[in-house]
């Protein structure tokens, strides 16, 4: 095989390859993401990284994990069917007593320091995802690092992603859905940006080619992502009509351009059941 070729299979079909049980195949998300033990796991992009974040979780604590979600921007309020307790607090070493003390009991809590508009949480501090890194108890701590203001689409702004430096996972989400949409205000977030990255000019449609400059230029979406981190594309939406053909054209032209940290690409649908498609291994 050309070394340079990719390597592409279907966690599907190794999953149906294992011996029968009787309940599903535990941590779908977290084999398809390459999770190990003591992550710090920062989210970035746009198109799902907040229903990310919280399957992700979900999939952690039914596999026994403690797991702290928060951001360092803005999320919307989670929901007490995505996450088992909501701390909100300025002052850090509050926060911190409260993970310390209540953890055991509640497997998964999120945390911020203030709440803003309806529903909307004001995030921490980076140097505090380190410290609460370092409690005892911790197991894994998700943060969402950057906004898209719900758009599919999106490039980072100046300040952005507020990726804390310990991060040892990143990952970058983008929805195949993108493809074929104007870039403009109403689809994309900062679209002007998006068009110096990629060339598409503003009222143009954006290609799988725009994508993957997104997700492999210096200024893209894994901008600021620590050299020793692993880092993972993930393409979301793949079960729209010509879906998964849409990731993997998407997921060629990533591999085309030889980015130096990523080494897996995932095809997801993560309002489905079933969250990962496929997973394509770069070697």
């Amino acid at each position: 095989m050309d070394p340079n070729q990719k390597v592409i299979y279907s966690l599907i079909e190794r999953f149906a390859k294992m011996p029968q049980r009787e309940e599903k195949p535990a941590g779908f998300l977290i084999e398809a993401l390459g999770v190990q033990e003591k992550e710090v796991i920062s989210l970035v992009g746009a198109g799902g990284k907040t229903t990310l974040m919280f399957r992700l979780a979900k999939e952690l604590v039914l596999s026994g994990k403690r797991v702290v979600t928060t951001t360092t921007t803005k999320i919307f309020e989670p929901t007490l069917k995505e996450t088992n307790f909501i701390f909100i607090d300025p002052e850090e070493e509050k926060i911190k007593d409260f993970v310390r003390t209540h953890l055991d009991q509640y497997h998964h809590i999120t945390v911020a320091q203030g709440r803003i508009e309806p529903r909307k949480l004001t995030g921490i501090s980076p140097n505090l995802v380190e410290e609460l890194r370092g409690l005892p108890g911790v197991d894994i701590i998700i943060v969402e690092a950057d906004g898209a203001a719900g758009r599919t689409i999106k490039a980072p702004r100046e300040w952005e992603p507020v990726i804390p430096p310990h991060t040892t996972l990143v990952v970058a989400i983008l929805g195949v859905d993108g493809i074929e949409m104007e870039l403009n205000e109403e689809n994309v977030f900062q679209p002007e940006r998006v068009s110096k990255m990629t060339g598409i000019l503003i009222g143009e449609r954006i290609t799988d080619e725009g994508m993957a400059i997104l997700m492999t230029h210096p200024e893209g979406l894994f901008k600021g992502a620590p050299s020793s981190s692993r880092v993972v594309a993930f393409l979301n939406k793949v079960d729209i009509p010509e879906g998964v053909k849409m990731g993997k054209g998407i997921s060629q032209k990533i591999f085309e351009k030889r980015h130096r940290q990523i080494e897996r690409i995932v095809l997801g649908q993560l309002k489905k059941e079933s969250p990962v498609a496929e997973v394509i291994f770069i070697s």
